[in-house]
């Protein structure tokens, strides 16, 4: 269905994960894609894939970091198709180590790409958006922005300050009557190739805590929140299960973290000492949406199904109940 036929999206981190396959499920719908990332090969590939399947892309080789860089994206975007309708912040790093050995500049590099680069595209998407009044913006979160994990104290901050920078927007938009609209979109694990490039100091290959998410299952949802913005769109059960934890008995969470956070995050592969990481630049090559996880990473989420469908749902039950009391009055008879 090409839903998205002529519409002007623009993802950050398109190159590979979770960015990859929205570009890819954009493309398919009809999207015209402005593709942003540090890796020029990995876009290129990208771009190819979308022109396949029908879509139209341009390329940024792009560090979010770079405000100006992005405010460039935006301007030749428009410059190309006119405006921009949907504007994706995916882009991220991370640092897997424990806090007392992690460095400032790890922070600093974290806190520049994951949350000021989310705030650099939502700066550059307003700016865009505005004379028209109109369009969406999509924060890719994560259940981390709620209730951190040991051994990822840097993304998960990152991610927190992305959820409280998006609240403050939200009123903003609202007292203002605009409009825009954004929505955060909270992730379970997902199944990226993040666990291979990112910076690491843990003694055994990372993963991510089961259960595991393909990036298809959050390329859906983008698509959904892109057609229907809602305040926030929390996928899957682990998802609201972490969310929900954090908010009812936080204390207990900080427990359990403690004794599995630390095996739930690793493999019984020792990881290479000498692999390069991609903190400060990409590493060249191209990776996809998956990681090495596709046997455990489940292709469809229940909870984001019901969502998606909740208004057959509510036909579907509401018509069991008028069956029901229909039977019922016609017993008494």
């Amino acid at each position: 269905m090409r839903r998205f036929e002529s519409k002007v999206v623009v993802v950050t981190g398109a190159s590979s994960g979770v960015g990859r396959a929205i570009a890819r499920a954009f493309g398919a719908a009809g999207a015209r894609l402005a593709l942003v990332a540090r890796n020029p090969e990995a876009l290129e590939n990208a771009a190819r894939e979308i022109s396949a399947a029908g879509g139209e892309a341009l390329v940024h080789p792009v560090d979010v970091a770079d405000a100006a860089a992005v405010e460039e994206v935006a301007r030749a975007t428009i410059q190309r198709w006119g405006a921009i309708d949907v504007w994706v912040n995916d882009a991220m790093v991370t640092v897997m180590s424990p806090v007392i050995e992690m460095t400032a500049e790890e922070y600093r590099r974290v806190t520049e790409v994951t949350y000021l680069g989310t705030v650099h595209g939502t700066l550059a998407a307003l700016r865009a958006m505005r004379p028209r009044n109109r369009g969406v913006i999509l924060q890719i979160g994560s259940a981390l922005a709620y209730r951190s994990i040991p051994l990822q104290s840097a993304y998960c901050a990152a991610k927190a300050a992305i959820r409280g920078f998006t609240d403050s927007l939200r009123s903003e938009l609202l007292h203002d009557r605009s409009g825009i609209q954004v929505c955060m979109l909270q992730l379970p694990a997902v199944n990226t190739p993040q666990f291979d490039v990112s910076r690491t100091r843990l003694p055994m290959q990372p993963m991510p805590v089961p259960p595991v998410f393909q990036p298809e299952v959050i390329a859906r949802a983008a698509l959904h929140a892109a057609e229907h913005p809602s305040r926030e769109l929390w996928i899957a059960g682990s998802t609201w299960k972490a969310i929900l934890a954090q908010k009812l008995v936080p204390g207990v969470s900080d427990r359990i973290l403690a004794t599995e956070g630390y095996s739930g995050q690793q493999t019984d592969q020792p990881v290479d000492p000498h692999r390069p990481d991609n903190l400060e630049r990409f590493v060249p090559g191209d990776r996809g949406a998956h990681g090495r996880f596709d046997e455990l990473s489940r292709p469809r989420s229940l909870e984001l199904w019901a969502r998606i469908h909740r208004g057959s749902l509510l036909a579907a039950v509401t018509a069991l109940g008028l069956a029901a009391v229909i039977r019922s009055a016609r017993r008494r008879r």
